[in-house]
């Protein structure tokens, strides 16, 4: 009759638990340790200790039992009523216990009252909470750089809340966000699993479409080459929403690695782009040989020369004045790319002819007509003459020399003119 009472007494709560292993997939052995657990610390609280108590939970049945053990002692020498019982009290339980022998009786658990019960809950609440956390933790802590879909539960400035196939929330945040996509509730996306944290047990489950990592993820379920390890993605750039650079390397001399990238007709890449929010995505053939590679890195800008230096990772490319503007891209894109897919700084500069060279002009020259600092500032990205000031791209003069656009401009137009008369 105690089970029945203390469990009228408990509506629902190991209902819930039962619930919660359907749903979040705790083993039958974790479960008992919970419901157990959690009548324990309420026992503990009012009884001061827990040690002599029986908790037998079925969760299959619904039910549970409440034991108290306790040691017969004579009236007088009653020290702790948690553990032991009067000879007297013992023999109104049953007549023939005598003093030293074990006493097990029942314990009614509503008798404790609402505040008791109360406590059950609130602890049945925090371990569910708990369990809830290691169970996210523990299935996406191994999974980081894998593809997952969900479903868009909520938007908001900072971020995007998404919901996987077991209603966990993953957080898509801004800045991992490409920048033209939208996002409406309850539509299917899909993101690469960037970081898993779990400060004070509270997991967060990070999510990227802007990480190199999306793009080769995306690649690998595209080009089967790839897969089955015939291809390697040796490197990849990538501006999210804009432009890609993927470096690329063949073990089998028999297959192009580019074009089994791309596909017939770019059909391989086709569904990667729209993914990406219409990414353009070069893709480039790997090699160890870094002048070919910062030259190929520069595609479609065909390369007259390089000059590196290996030590501090920097490249001096010349091209034809007609392929500057190729080299360097829209918004300096291409070149950045380039930059970070080589890992070197890349300079970029038009072939000068020599009978050009041969009338170039110290910049200290123009001291007269430019500030002192400018030039300086200029001569510290080793430029030292008019004409390869001249030759250089007007965005890396702003970028290197620091200086504002008002100021290269007005430089320019100086040394131009010079030319000119």
């Amino acid at each position: 009759m105690a089970a029945k009472k203390a469990t009228e007494a408990t509506p629902n709560m190991i209902e819930t638990f039962r619930e919660f292993k359907e749903n979040k997939n705790i083993d039958r052995t974790t479960l008992v340790s919970v419901l157990e657990e959690s009548f324990r610390n309420v026992i503990a609280k009012i009884f001061g200790s827990d040690e002599n108590f029986d908790v037998i939970v079925n969760p299959d049945k619904g039910d549970f039992e409440i034991y108290r053990n306790r040691v017969v002692v004579a009236d007088t020498d009653v020290e702790d009523q948690n553990k032991q019982i009067s000879l007297s009290e013992a023999q109104k339980i049953d007549p023939d216990y005598e003093i030293g022998e074990d006493v097990s009786e029942t314990i009614e658990f509503a008798k404790f009252g609402r505040r008791a019960i109360l406590n059950l809950r609130q602890t049945l609440a925090s371990k569910i909470l708990e369990l809830e956390h290691d169970s996210l933790y523990n299935k996406y802590k191994d999974r980081v750089g894998q593809i997952i879909s969900g479903e868009v539960y909520q938007t908001w400035k900072r971020e995007v809340l998404i919901v996987d196939d077991e209603n966990n929330e993953l957080i898509l945040p801004k800045s991992e966000q490409i920048p033209n996509d939208q996002y409406r509730k309850g539509e299917t996306i899909r993101a690469v699993i960037l970081r898993v944290d779990n400060e004070n047990n509270n997991p967060k489950i990070i999510l990227s479409r802007t990480s190199p990592v999306f793009l080769e993820r995306l690649l690998e379920g595209e080009v089967p080459e790839i897969n089955d390890g015939l291809i390697s993605i040796k490197n990849i750039a990538r501006m999210p929403g804009e432009r890609a650079k993927v470096a690329v390397e063949s073990y089998d001399e028999r297959i192009d690695p580019v074009g089994a990238c791309v596909g017939v007709k770019g059909s391989r890449v086709h569904g990667i782009v729209r993914e990406l929010g219409n990414e353009n995505i070069d893709v480039i053939n790997y090699t160890s040989n870094i002048k070919l590679y910062i030259q190929r890195s520069l595609s479609p800008a065909k390369v007259s020369s390089i000059n590196i230096d290996e030590e501090n990772h920097k490249a001096e490319v010349y091209l034809q004045p007609e392929e500057v503007s190729l080299a360097i891209g829209r918004g300096g894109l291409n070149i950045k790319l380039a930059s970070m897919l080589t890992g070197y700084t890349i300079d970029v500069f038009r072939e000068i002819e020599d009978n050009e060279a041969e009338e170039d002009i110290y910049l200290d020259e123009f001291a007269d007509e430019i500030d002192q600092w400018v030039i300086d500032s200029i001569k510290r990205i080793g430029l030292d003459t008019a004409k390869a000031v001249i030759n250089a791209p007007r965005d890396m003069l702003v970028e290197k020399a620091d200086l504002e656009e008002e100021t290269v401009d007005n430089v320019l137009n100086i040394l131009k003119a010079e030319f000119e008369n």
